[in-house]
């Protein structure tokens, strides 16, 4: 199986991933440049899991990381409340992952903090 992380930068992709992984965290991340590829096994799965970075230099990455992968997981801190319509923005200007995720269906809902 294989998964996708997408999301703006400092969404929380890594600590996810390191959190799934590990079991642990970390407030001391670096930045993903480009991605990151990374095997977690979880009892008798292994998953591999395409962490991509969320630089705006990165995004037109995202949908070649995202065809053909079994699960696209993206990625948006809801705390960061001026981040959340620049994510939502972003995810829908990527076809691929509006098709994928059926994004398209997706009506404005607030965010509670």
């Amino acid at each position: 199986m294989e998964l996708s992380l997408v999301g703006l930068q400092n969404a929380g992709k890594t600590s996810l991933l390191n959190a799934i992984a590990t079991g642990g965290y970390s407030e001391d991340m670096i930045p993903t440049v480009g991605f990151n590829m990374r095997k977690v096994t979880k009892g008798n799965v292994t998953i591999k899991v395409w962490d991509l970075g969320g630089q705006r230099r990165f995004r037109t990455m995202w949908e070649r990381y995202c065809r053909g992968v079994s699960v696209i997981v993206y990625v948006v801190d809801a705390a960061d409340r001026d981040s959340v319509p620049i994510s939502r923005s972003e995810a829908l200007s990527k076809q691929a992952l509006v098709e994928q995720l059926g994004l398209d269906s997706i009506t404005d809902k607030e965010v509670s903090t």
